[in-house]
Order: C-alpha cells, then structure tokens, then sequence
C-alpha cells in the first residue's frame, strides 16, 4: 500500500490555538470551511511511499534530526501566494532551511517514481486558508494583508504524518527529537600500525 506523507514542525499549544482563532475567523468571514480543518503546521517535506519503506525512512530522518538543535521560530504578520493561499509568515526562516538541507541525503528513500518525486518546502508558511476562490483570496488579503499578527515558539520535535490513499485524516507515524547529538563517524583501525 502506498502512503502519502507530510514532515512537519507543529506549533506549540498556545500558538496553535491563536492560529486557530484566525483560520476560524477566516472561515466565517470569507465561507470557506476548509481553512480549519488543517491543523497549523510548517511542512518540511511532502512525499509519496510504499507503506513497506516507513521504518528505513523513519530511521533515516532521525539519524539525520537528531543532530539538530533546537532552535526559535518567530512568525509575524501574513502573507499570501497570489490568487490562491494566504499565510501566517514565518520570520525566521534559516534554522528550517538549514534543517531541510540537511534532509537532503535521504530524497533518494523518498522518491515513490518519476510522477511524484519529495517536495521539499524552500519557502516555510503556515497557512490559514489556500485553494481560494478568487473573491475569496481577493477579499480576504485585502483584509489581512493590513493585519497584524505576532507569535513564537521552540522547535523541539519534528513530527511525520502518514495517510494512506483510502483515508482522508493524517496519523502520527513518527516523532523525532532534535537532540544537538554529534554524528557518528566511524574510523577504520589501521592494522599495521
């Protein structure tokens, strides 16, 4: 069976519920239910795999995530991609670049086929509402394009969701723990030293 997969950063709990109050508020405003039934999230990494490949990907995540430090993520104000998604922007955007970088080695494990290579972000967001009508997208950037908005939070975990094709709902397959470890590097022994 063959999974679809998100590598997220989720908010804390306090964040997550201000980010919440706004999609909610957008939602009402602006008839568009879909904007709160995403939770908020920065994706990482968005992939296609057999279910049979998680525990080598799993593994090779963590090595990976777990030499990371954890590091702040300040987001202010909105943003929006032209006709179609608006977003709370991330301000600081390095640590997640550099993380994502750093998950690089593993695109090789993540390739399903030629149709559906990873996706890996370049450009972090968390979205409040995408796929707009233009009268939606229109009205509601006219709106928060002027709002204010201001939060933070550490990135401690990185979390991988999994959904397989007959299901619509996300489910927890991994959680990774940036532990600022060093790698390991292996040294060969000279025997005739």
């Amino acid at each position: 069976m063959q999974n679809e997969y998100l590598l997220i950063i989720q908010p804390s709990a306090d964040v997550h519920e201000k980010i919440m109050q706004q999609k909610k508020l957008f939602a009402e405003k602006y008839d568009c239910p879909t904007a709160i039934h995403s939770k908020p999230h920065i994706t990482l990494i968005k992939f296609m795999q057999w279910n049979m490949n998680e525990n080598r990907i799993i593994h090779r995540f963590n090595n990976i995530i777990q030499t990371a430090k954890p590091f702040m993520v300040s987001l202010k104000n909105f943003s929006s991609f032209p006709t179609h998604t608006i977003y709370v922007n991330v301000e600081t955007k390095n640590d997640i670049v550099s993380l994502v970088k750093s998950l690089r080695p593993v695109q090789a494990f993540l390739k399903f086929d030629d149709e559906h290579k990873p996706h890996y972000i370049t450009e972090p967001h968390i979205t409040i509402a995408r796929k707009l009508a233009p009268w939606q997208y229109e009205q509601g950037w006219l709106e928060y394009s002027n709002r204010e908005f201001s939060a933070h939070f550490i990135v401690n975990n990185i979390v991988l969701l999994r959904r397989n094709e007959s299901t619509k709902k996300y489910v927890v397959a991994a959680t990774f723990s940036l532990l600022n470890k060093q790698e390991q590097k292996f040294v060969q022994a000279n025997l005739f030293a």
